[in-house]
């Protein structure tokens, strides 16, 4: 945790005292605290333990003073009085303690208090001189002139708000983190361009800040910095993952919703999304999705989403309960943006894994994405989760949940991610000739007829190889032999070029149209010859065959013309 102690600041204007001065007060005072910490009575381990920290001191003040821009800093005229302030205390101690005033107990508690300080004007001088921090928060020279209309946060600025986060007392770094916010709200861009890992690294220890109010900000600047892409790999190697999950399951209201937005953003990540897991996000980010407002359940759901992308972690998944959570969330959520994260995790949960399937099917997922599939434009995610599940439930049990009226659905008025799905769907449950039957009684072939000129080549192989699938019924052959397009559709799908992965099924579709004297007549007249020829050489399955029924029949069609 982030304890940190303020000193008394209350000895007057610090601006108003040189930094000289400051200096000379706290080497004048070396001595005389190192001495007074050695002949303290009492608390001998303590005592002992402080002076080796004053023996430090003079070293650190030295390091200081030497930098080239130690006079003109006020973090360095701050830090020193501090350190006067700090070596002062130790007198005032020792002679305390030496002359039995207070309560034993009270005088623990003052030496502890003592040493922390201590070790804080330490650090926080190691830092100005190692760390560049001083450079950092180096004002403009005097003689640069303001330019008209500058920002009131300037890159200086900036810097020493950024340096003050890891420096000073807590209400300092507070402060400074007020500040910090400030600037984002007012120009986020200025902020990013001076940033570094120094910087960030303090926010994320003020992550474990002792004050919820200081958590809470420190969360806020840093889900403000997950919105940038460069920041993703500095954030999560200065370890933001652990505290950010924490803050999941104790944080305040304010705290959680920027924890859970932040981690949706880096979970996007793959690597991200493993480190979330391992550790130990899931189940906290399950909890906000069950029990958060809002905001707060959408990116959970959000993050689990990006997770279930992930294949080695589906199985974690699924133990701690995900499946149930998102079959909840198509129930009974308010938020689409919830719903749609759902949808997409159980998509990615069942695509590969066929235990996950028939888990997710037992659970009454079927039935949730059939229900969310009705809405005005269903979307690629629910349809594609229900695409996966289909195999794993009775065909009788689909059709009595109404799955054919949810794919016609997908099929006219879904994304063309949804369209394309709600095709391999109907690929999948038409098995058997009963199957095919009722499918083709449902109306979806004029659909696919029209899908058949979709520009994507996934979504034109879908249609037609769930065509090829159902006209092996005579009845849904003679449906498709009643649209106008549909040949001259199924034609140029016999593009020989290798990105047309259509071809083969478009190949089994003309076949089973070729016993139509018309239907042949327009494969002839649409260019059908001169593409299976091709097809022919390139050994495509049915091409050839197709080929001498065309060239048969205008062969005929030529000698009748000449009689």
């Amino acid at each position: 945790m982030v304890e940190e102690t303020e000193h008394d600041t209350s000895d007057g204007n610090v601006a108003a005292v040189p930094v000289e001065d400051w200096l000379s007060r706290a080497r004048l005072l070396v001595p005389t605290a190192l001495e007074k910490a050695r002949s303290a009575r009492g608390f001998a381990g303590r005592w002992k333990s402080i002076a080796s920290k004053i023996e430090r001191v003079p070293t650190c003040l030295s390091d200081l003073s030497t930098h080239p821009c130690f006079a003109r800093h006020a973090l360095c005229r701050e830090l020193l009085q501090s350190v006067a302030a700090t070596l002062s205390e130790a007198v005032e101690l020792s002679d305390r303690c030496c002359g039995g005033d207070g309560g034993k107990l009270r005088m623990q508690s003052d030496l502890d208090a003592l040493s922390g300080k201590l070790d804080l004007n330490l650090r926080d001088c190691g830092l100005l001189v190692k760390t560049g921090v001083l450079g950092e928060a180096g004002p403009p020279p005097a003689s640069t002139p303001a330019r008209p209309g500058e920002a009131e946060f300037s890159s200086s600025k900036l810097c020493e708000l950024l340096a003050r986060l890891q420096i000073g007392h807590a209400e300092a770094k507070h402060r400074a983190l007020d500040g910090l916010l400030e600037a984002m709200r007012e120009d986020g861009k200025s902020v990013m361009a001076v940033l570094c890992r120094s910087n960030v690294s303090a926010l994320v220890h003020l992550l474990t800040a002792s004050t919820p109010k200081v958590r809470e900000k420190a969360a806020t600047a840093l889900c403000s910095l997950t919105e940038s892409e460069n920041c993703e790999n500095l954030l999560v190697s200065e370890g933001v993952l652990p505290p950010l999950i924490r803050l999941l399951e104790s944080g305040s209201l304010v705290a959680r919703e920027k924890a859970v937005i932040s981690l949706q953003r880096l979970s996007i990540s793959a690597d991200t999304a493993r480190s979330i897991a391992g550790h130990g996000g899931i189940l906290p980010l399950i909890e906000v999705c069950q029990v958060g407002d809002s905001t707060s359940q959408s990116a959970a759901a959000g993050a689990l989403k990006n997770l279930s992308a992930v294949p080695e972690v589906r199985q974690s998944l699924a133990d701690e309960g995900v499946v149930r959570v998102m079959i909840n969330l198509l129930d009974c959520s308010v938020v689409s943006g919830s719903k749609a994260h759902a949808a997409e995790c159980l998509q990615q949960l069942t695509s590969s894994n066929e235990s996950l399937r028939r888990w997710v099917a037992s659970e009454g997922g079927v039935r949730s994405l059939l229900a969310y599939i009705d809405g005005p434009s269903p979307q690629e995610a629910a349809v594609g989760a229900l695409r996966n599940l289909v195999c794993s439930a009775p065909m009788d049990r689909l059709i009595s949940l109404g799955l054919l009226p949810r794919l016609v659905h997908a099929l006219k008025d879904g994304s063309p991610g949804a369209q394309q799905a709600a095709a391999a769907a109907i690929c999948k449950i038409t098995s058997s000739a009963e199957a095919k039957r009722t499918v083709g009684e449902s109306g979806c072939t004029p659909l696919l007829v029209k899908m058949l000129e979709a520009k994507s080549n996934g979504a034109r192989e879908a249609a037609a190889q769930a065509m090829a699938s159902l006209m092996t019924h005579p009845h849904n052959a003679r449906e498709a032999k009643k649209e106008e397009k549909g040949v001259a559709n199924l034609v140029r799908l016999l593009d020989p070029t290798p990105q047309n992965t259509a071809k083969k099924y478009a190949v089994a579709c003309l076949l089973v149209l070729s016993s139509s004297k018309r239907c042949k007549k327009m494969m002839v007249s649409h260019g059908g010859i001169g593409y299976l020829k091709k097809l022919a050489e390139l050994d495509v399955p049915g091409a050839r065959k197709l080929l001498e029924r065309l060239q048969r029949g205008r062969l005929r069609s030529l000698l009748f013309a000449r009689r």
